[in-house]
């Protein structure tokens, strides 16, 4: 069995829910989710003029290869509205691989493991709470410590969904 750390995230519409379709998909399209961290909330990066992000980190079990987990992913992302436009741009969903195993792939389609990760709070924060101690296996440093050395200024913040009444 493989195991994939996926990073999903928006920023339209109904953000909440949009990760929660994506993870319902992932759990029944990709394979097993094993761990989700909680869902935090970060100012957009690269493209500033847009609203904030949720992101959310999973640990996945899945039979499936690289490739064909990147293409059911999109096809994920398809289903659930997303419209690539712009390089960074607004989106209603987001899934990234960011870890497959202990790969290390540079394939023009899939770079495992993400070629920004060690740089952005809004992907080790999540990470830090599902894989803490995971290895990467190109630096050879622990998310912990990745996230130690992260001068990104942006911070990802725990998300609360505002009550109701």
């Amino acid at each position: 069995m493989n195991k994939a750390i996926l990073l999903i995230g928006g920023n339209l519409g109904d953000r909440t829910n949009h990760l929660k379709q994506a993870v319902e998909q992932i759990n029944m399209l990709v394979g097993k989710v094993e761990n989700i961290s909680a869902l935090y909330e970060t100012a957009a990066w690269g493209v500033v003029k847009q609203p904030d992000y949720l992101n959310q980190g999973l640990l996945v079990s899945t039979e499936m290869d690289a490739l064909t987990l990147l293409h059911t992913v999109l096809e994920i992302e398809r289903k659930i509205g997303r419209i690539r436009q712009q390089k960074w741009g607004a989106r209603v969903i987001d899934i990234d691989i960011i870890f497959y195993n202990d790969d290390v792939m540079n394939l023009p389609e899939l770079k495992i493991p993400h070629p920004q990760l060690q740089y952005r709070q809004f992907v080790l924060i999540p990470l830090l709470e599902i894989i803490p101690d995971w290895q990467h296996p190109v630096l050879h440093k622990t998310i912990r410590t990745l996230l130690e050395q992260c001068t990104d200024p942006l911070p990802a913040k725990k998300y609360t969904p505002e009550k109701v009444h």
